[in-house]
Parts: structure tokens; C-alpha cells; sequence
């Protein structure tokens, strides 16, 4: 039996842009310097309050807590307006189906994203009920604190060293190894390869289907 836990945002999910543009109109709002692209996705995969401060490099505060406040207001409306896509990467949803029919091995989400958005995403593609255990911002500690790996082990009743963390970012990365995981990076997302070694990735692919042998399943198709 194996768990497989995946990131979301640059790992599943395309959303970048997305994330990038909340940003930049809490910003505008809240009179701050608007940040570079590059910016930004260096700090998808922390929670929200702390991608800001990272942002505005300084500790969490009053001011911080509100831009995080905006940016969810933000992010609600681009969502409703359907303004900037959040596309799957091509061939993560076949990834999925090769892994949520196996009997051996269970799936589920790690992310820095709130319950909510988490849970209209796997909705709006009729993943919610296929996975057995997920956890966000909202319930545990930022990554790469272990908390997010460690309590869907224990949902699942499976070992760390039973569970394979897919992610991006260094913080992914990090997280896995922090909670005695085994660590895989993927290369299509946020963060540089090297970036993604020297943080404690253990394998990095280039497809999602390069996944399937490290998980211990034939190729997926």
C-alpha cells in the first residue's frame, strides 16, 4: 500500500495567473508595490498570509492579515467571472484515473490553498468524493511544517515512509522530508529543479506518467 499526496497550485493545477492577478489587485488596493510575476509564483504553495508577507518581506501583521482578506475577495470574483482559466496540466487527469482505481494505493491533496477553493475545484470536476483525504491552509500550519502529511497518514492509517509527496514548489519538497516522506518534484510547475534537489527532492519527473513506476504501477497509458 502506498499514499500519494498531491500539491495543487503548479503541481495540478495551472494557476498561476490566476494567483497572480488576485495578488496584484489586492495590492493595488491596499496601495502596495505590485509584485513581478516571478514573484509570485515563488511563493505559491505557502499559505496566503504568509505568501504576502514573503511578498512585502516582512513578518505577518494587522495590515498582511488584510491584503490576505482582499485577495480572497479578489480571487472570488475572478473565479465568478470566470476571467482566467485554472487548467489541469496535461495528463495529471490521467494520472488520477490510473491511480484512484488501484486498490493499493490511496490519493489524496496537500495544499496551501483554503478548504473552499480546494473543495469548488475537485467539485467542479467531480473529484471530491475520490479522494480520500485532503488537507489546506485552513486546518494545519503552512508547508513545509509536516502537519499536512502527517495528519492524512493518520487518517489513512498509513506511514510516512508508506507515502509519497508530488509537488513544485521547495516547500513541498521540504514538508516531505520534514515529515520522513518520500519527496517528488515535478518539473512543469513553479519552482527551478535544481531548487527542488537542493530542498530534498528524492526523484524529479517531467510527465505526469512518470509517476506510475515510482508509485510501483506499470505506465500510464
Amino acid at each position: 500500500m502506498k499514499l500519494v499526496l498531491f500539491d495543487c497550485d503548479g503541481t495540478l493545477i495551472d494557476s498561476a495567473a490566476f494567483i497572480h492577478a488576485g495578488m496584484e489587485r489586492a495590492f493595488a488596493e491596499g496601495g502596495q508595490p505590485l509584485p513581478q510575476f516571478n514573484q509570485t509564483k515563488s511563493v505559491i504553495g505557502l499559505s496566503l498570509d504568509l505568501a504576502i508577507a514573503k511578498l512585502l518581506q516582512r513578518p505577518v501583521d494587522d495590515e498582511i492579515r488584510h491584503l490576505a482578506d482582499r485577495y480572497r475577495h479578489h480571487s472570488r470574483t475572478l473565479r465568478e467571472a470566470s476571467e482566467i482559466d485554472e487548467p489541469f496540466y496535461d495528463g495529471i487527469l490521467d494520472l488520477l484515473e490510473a491511480l484512484l482505481v488501484r486498490d493499493e494505493v490511496l490519493v489524496g491533496v496537500v495544499t496551501g490553498k483554503s478548504r473552499r477553493n480546494l473543495d469548488k475545484l475537485l467539485e467542479r470536476n467531480n473529484l471530491i468524493k475520490r479522494f480520500v483525504t485532503t488537507r489546506t491552509a485552513d486546518e494545519c500550519p503552512s508547508k513545509p511544517h509536516p502537519a499536512m502529511v502527517l495528519e492524512c497518514c493518520a487518517d489513512t492509517g498509513m506511514a510516512p515512509e508508506q507515502t509519497i509527496v508530488v509537488g513544485d514548489a521547495i516547500y513541498d519538497m521540504q514538508m516531505a522530508v520534514n515529515a520522513g516522506a518520500r519527496a517528488v518534484g515535478v518539473s512543469w510547475g513553479y519552482a527551478a529543479v535544481d531548487h527542488l534537489h537542493q530542498a530534498g527532492a528524492h526523484h524529479i519527473i517531467e510527465r505526469p506518467d512518470e509517476l506510475a513506476p515510482i508509485v510501483g504501477l506499470e505506465q500510464v497509458r
